[in-house]
């Protein structure tokens, strides 16, 4: 049976490279890892069943990203609870005590800023990009990109 190849690369090797980004995006979403782990699977079982084809590897990981949002947004809309933060920085990490600490207070941001944060500093995006991405105006991610900035000093540097 002959391998599948998602932007030529094999399946394993796409969940290995891309644990880190999907596992951010989903824990940033859910405050939780077992909810997270959750969605984290749906994502990449999606991208195995559906088997969609990409021109490249940015256009797959864009697809894994917005896939693991609407996984994210769905979940939370079947299951509408909400978790303590502080049981998040207990679990076991694929993340640098410093990047769990953004991790952290990006996760008591609204979820639209969250995203566009995460997007634009955990996996470098651009304003363009992130506006491919959540399908939104460039003009739109850049001002909550401004003011995000500005709620996330406010909450990570207790100003």
């Amino acid at each position: 049976m002959a391998e599948k190849l998602f932007a030529g690369l094999a399946y394993e090797d796409v969940v290995r490279k891309y644990t880190q980004t999907v596992a951010g995006v989903c824990l940033t979403r859910l405050q939780n890892w077992a909810d997270t782990e959750d969605c984290f699977q749906n994502t990449f079982f999606k991208l195995y069943t559906k088997s969609p084809s990409f021109k490249d590897e940015n256009h797959l990981k864009a697809w894994l990203i917005k896939v693991a949002i609407n996984e994210c947004r769905n979940f939370l809309k079947k299951n509408r609870k909400t978790v303590s933060m502080e049981s998040v920085k207990d679990q076991p990490s694929y993340y640098s005590e410093d990047e769990m600490d953004i991790t952290w207070a990006l996760m008591r941001m609204e979820p639209d800023y969250r995203d566009i944060l995460y997007l634009h500093y955990c996996e470098r995006y651009k304003v363009k990009e992130i506006a491919e991405i959540l399908g939104r105006n460039p003009n739109t991610i850049m001002v909550m990109l401004k003011r995000g900035r500005e709620k996330l000093k406010k909450i990570y540097g207790g100003e």
